[in-house]
């Protein structure tokens, strides 16, 4: 080290060893070696989706039509459950939809290039799937506490679907939700919107994580309800005002988009322009990529939005899972597809290296490095140019969703945390009610604590450290989902009470097992 040099701070040094964990998991690789020719996780993800799409006979396709009317009658529910079926769908949207759909787009196709996109709607395709696997469990297997809340998520359909001698796997799942709550719910999203922030009215990024820190902690001190009826009144609108900039963006460079699918298409399977020193070295970079933040985005088959259809008004277990899986073709195959549209096809005053560019993506903007919501954020600015309070147009518009998205992301984030740390202490012989809700408060003030510290770290080392943890979560629910997928099945031919139930009466909560 050179004299007077500061020291690299933790957070620097550990993204080398963060990174080459998470390319590992994700794409085979270390320190840029491939050590096995596939990528793992994506390979599980997208086979276990593929098993349940065969299984229910294509039905995410199929009944696609038939979800999107329930959509207009799912206002009010009809069964037991803490809140409405679409406001169940508004909250698990809400966690979905977040940095993965401004940042987390640019980042794939910084890491695996345009054909990162086509590996991001597959994955949405099978993730349907797995949404509907996941949305209707958890209504056939849910929980009741004491005093009459509704609550359920893999950690109950594992223990009353698959029985006590998988409760290893439950509590397994529960950790590694804690671990993926706290960075992907929190620390990516508390980061991002610092940048947000930063960029519309020059906060430090301190300031910014502490803002958000106290908004945050005025909705959730209320729980689930609290977080319900905000997801239900914001959702819609902050979706539906970004698709429509973002329609409009396209309409204005609408010459370039044949252009943008040739790169998308050609990219998904285009082996030749293999760097890494091996034949599918660009394939395998654009299904890491495209699965990684497909999965980041939709969180299909992660295991965190059957959380929040637990609690949906409603005993029909079909439902619920036509909910889901229109959860996930919105947030990816909508809204993911709209910004990665708009930054692969808006041409603006770009440079890279000093030499100018066409496109965001292909600048200094889009590299691994700087990726993130500056890419999206750029890409709407070169739309939109016109200035207000001093900030173009699209960038300001951009921003605000941001803010809107991160602000609803961890809303729900810091409720699937809540149930993971409610399960293992469900654990602990004696366990109450009054117990839990003392967990429940510490938990919440734990949560915007970390939205202040997590707002400050190296972009690059939260979205590697996510990559990791939202594999520590999706691995135990897959395993779940593939042991439970026969019920799956029975559940989307109709049948309510299909599978085993294992139901025992206990003197601690829950009182089902």
């Amino acid at each position: 080290m050179a004299t007077g040099q500061a020291p690299a701070a933790l957070g620097e040094r550990l993204i080398e060893p963060v990174t080459n964990i998470s390319d590992f998991i994700w794409g085979g690789t270390w320190n840029g070696e491939q050590l096995i020719p596939i990528p793992p996780l994506a390979v599980i993800l997208l086979g276990v989706g593929l098993w349940i799409m065969v299984g229910l006979r294509f039905y995410p396709i199929v009944k696609f039509g038939a979800a999107v009317r329930g959509l207009f009658a799912s206002r009010k529910g009809s069964g037991s459950g803490e809140i409405s079926p679409f406001a169940a769908l508004s909250t698990a949207l809400s966690g979905q939809v977040g940095t993965g759909n401004l940042a987390g787009v640019a980042t794939a196709i910084a890491l695996g290039g345009p054909g990162a996109v086509f590996w991001m709607w597959v994955t949405a395709l099978f993730g349907m799937a797995l949404a509907f696997a996941e949305g209707s469990l958890a209504i056939r297997y849910r929980e009741t506490t004491s005093d009459g809340v509704a609550r359920g998520g893999p950690m109950s359909y594992i223990m009353m679907g698959l029985g006590p001698k998988w409760t290893w796997l439950a509590i397994v799942f529960c950790l590694g939700t804690l671990f993926s709550a706290l960075v992907t719910g929190n620390s990516i999203q508390a980061n991002e919107v610092a940048s947000g922030l930063n960029e519309l009215f020059g906060l430090e990024r301190w300031l910014g994580g502490l803002i958000v820190a106290i908004a945050v902690f005025v909705v959730i001190i209320g729980g689930i309800k609290s977080i319900g009826n905000v997801a239900e009144k914001v959702v819609p609108f902050m979706a539906a005002a970004y698709i429509v900039m973002a329609i409009t963006a396209l309409i204005l460079n609408f010459g370039d988009l044949p252009e943008t699918f040739g790169r998308i298409f050609g990219g998904a399977f285009n082996a030749q322009s293999a760097s890494g020193g091996f034949v599918g070295a660009a394939i395998i970079l654009a299904i890491r990529a495209g699965v990684a933040r497909g999965l980041f985005s939709n969180e299909a088959g992660q295991g965190s939005t059957p959380m929040a259809h637990a609690v949906a008004q409603t005993d029909d277990p079909e439902q619920q899972g036509r909910m889901a899986m229109l959860g996930t073709f919105i947030d990816t195959i909508v809204i993911c597809t709209m910004t990665a549209l708009v930054i692969l096809t808006v041409q603006g005053d770009f440079t890279y290296n000093g030499q100018p560019v066409d496109h965001v993506w292909q600048s200094d903007l889009g590299t691994t490095a700087m990726s993130g919501f500056v890419t999206t954020s750029g890409a709407f600015a070169a739309a939109f140019p016109f200035e207000i309070f001093s900030v173009p147009l699209g960038t300001f518009v951009a921003s605000v969703a941001l803010i809107l998205f991160v602000f609803t992301t961890m809303l729900t984030w810091s409720y699937y945390g809540e149930r993971a740390i409610t399960f293992i202490y469900d654990r602990v012989p004696g366990s109450t009610r009054g117990g839990e809700k003392k967990l429940h408060v510490a938990w919440r003030v734990i949560w915007c604590i970390a939205i202040f510290i997590g707002a400050t770290q190296p972009s690059q080392l939260v979205w590697r450290l996510g990559d990791i943890s939202n594999a520590t979560m999706a691995l135990p629910n897959l395993l779940a989902l593939a042991l439970l997928s026969g019920v799956v099945f029975k559940l989307a031919r109709g049948e309510r009470t299909a599978g085993r139930d294992y139901h025992r009466e206990t003197s601690e909560e829950p009182e089902e097992y």
